[in-house]
């Protein structure tokens, strides 16, 4: 057990619990008939929100540490991640099965000519394996410096997942808007982080005079 773990041991229950909610909260709307005119619209865009929301939480985690050197969210990055894929499977799953009716030819057709769908599904694409190598086991497998790398690729997952955002409100685009701003401080955090190590260890190295 970690050392976060250890002194938050209500934390991972609780948020994993508090994960689920929105989740459960849009399943008893779907089951009663209270999601309104458009059921299938507003449970896409839900599932595809929640699958953003979880990925940015997750990106957070680290920035969190660097900047108030919190240890605990990095307990949680995992968790988040896993609830991002599986949130966007769900969005996925949820336009092919219920919308298009398992109409695989619509389906291609939709993703090669509709940008926002085309967009939206690399994001799924990309989380795919990510979601596989989170693991462990995966981590010892692939080596750390090999696992980090492939890891980034979770930035372009979630840039790509504001594309999709923004391509499918089209008018409004404020709300996406702030998504695509929060991530771009996250990132700026990493790159600030990345390039305060590489002078620290420049320095260290260079040769006395």
């Amino acid at each position: 057990m970690t050392v976060a773990k250890a002194k938050n041991p209500w934390l991972y229950p609780a948020v994993f619990t508090g994960s689920l909610m929105p989740l459960a909260v849009l399943s008893i709307r779907a089951a009663t008939g209270t999601l309104g005119a458009e059921p299938v619209a507003i449970a896409l865009n839900r599932l595809g929100l929640l699958a953003l929301v979880f990925l940015i939480l997750s990106l957070a985690c680290t920035p969190l540490k660097i900047v108030f050197g919190w240890i605990w969210p990095i307990g949680l990055r995992k968790t988040l991640g896993l609830f991002a894929f599986f949130h966007a499977c769900l969005h996925f799953l949820t336009y092919a099965v219920i919308d298009q009716g398992l109409k695989l030819g619509t389906i291609l057709e939709d993703i090669l000519k509709r940008k926002f769908i085309f967009v939206g599904f690399s994001a799924l694409v990309l989380l795919v394996p990510l979601a596989i190598t989170s693991t462990s086991t995966m981590v010892k497998r692939l080596g750390a410096a090999r696992w980090r790398r492939l890891h980034r690729l979770a930035y372009v997952a979630a840039s790509l997942g504001v594309i999709h955002f923004l391509l499918r409100v089209k008018k409004d685009l404020s709300e996406p808007a702030v998504y695509g701003i929060i991530l771009a401080a996250l990132f700026a955090v990493r790159v600030g982080s990345a390039l305060s190590k590489r002078g620290v260890s420049a320095r260290s190295t260079a040769p006395s005079r």
